[in-house]
């Protein structure tokens, strides 16, 4: 299984989301910490890769650790680079990286730990991924990461069928896939587990604006090119909303957000 994301398209929705990425990052945040407390944090030494490091969240958060020499902050972004290095103030432990995850311009066995919080979901070839980030890393490194399983915005995608038969929302890779691809470049003592977050939007509008400021709006190739049309917008939001309408709540929507979580040594 591979996916078809526009990679210049990609690239430029996280530059563009640099700016309004913390304001509205909660979920990844509360991702991010639930990541380090499954890691092997107890023991890190050496380089550590924060593979799509974004703002920063998760590069801090290592900051706080012990045990390490130093620490790659990587990302296809490099205005997000630029953010994540204004909050650091120059910190001489950190190197900035601007690449892609299918391509790390790293030495071979030169990564002692990998952690990436909800970024590999944004790679067409995951295997070739995983298999980037066993060269890079040293024998028995350990990788750590989180991303968006399948059942993510099944939602908004199931609304956006009720209108046209395009490719509105992103899809991301089954769990199932993910071990499969792991256990094929060669790591082993992998472990996943799955997670699912349902946070609430004041209106279907409300969810889309927060995608688009985190820069997780459609990026694939496939998607439709042409405007979407007001009462195709109209419709797609009055499906969601009849789809949500037995909710007990008080707040009109909710939103999917299936997050895997995987550890694994080289």
């Amino acid at each position: 299984m591979s996916l078809s994301f526009d990679k210049p398209k990609l690239r430029q929705a996280f530059s563009d989301a640099s700016a309004t990425y913390d304001s509205v990052a909660q979920l990844q945040r509360t991702v991010g910490q639930a990541l380090l407390n499954v890691a092997d944090t107890d023991y890190l030494s050496g380089t550590l890769l924060d593979l799509g490091c974004g703002t920063g969240f998760l590069t801090c958060e290592l900051l706080a650790l012990s045990g390490y020499r130093s620490i790659i902050a990587l990302d296809i972004a490099m205005p997000m680079l630029h953010t994540t290095q204004r909050k650091l103030l120059d910190n001489d432990q950190v190197q900035y990286v601007c690449a892609d995850a299918e391509a790390l311009p790293l030495d071979a066995q030169s990564i002692d730990h990998v952690f990436s919080n909800l970024a590999l979901q944004w790679c067409n070839h995951l295997d070739t991924a995983f298999n980037e980030l066993r060269r890079v890393l040293k024998p028995a490194g350990q990788l750590a990461f989180s991303t968006f399983g399948t059942s993510t915005l099944q939602e908004l995608k199931a609304a956006w069928a009720t209108v046209d038969d395009y490719r509105h929302v992103n899809d991301f890779y089954h769990q199932h896939d993910i071990r499969c691809f792991l256990q094929q470049a060669g790591f082993v003592d992998i472990n996943l587990s799955s997670t699912t977050y349902l946070p609430r939007y004041a209106s279907v509008t409300a969810l889309m604006r927060e995608l688009k400021s985190i820069g997780a709006h459609n990026v694939l190739a496939s998607r439709n090119k042409q405007l979407t049309t007001k009462r195709a917008m109209q419709n797609m939001i009055a499906a969601y909303q009849l789809a949500c309408a037995n909710e007990p709540i008080d707040t009109p929507i909710m939103a999917t957000f299936e997050v895997i979580t995987v550890t694994a040594k080289r």
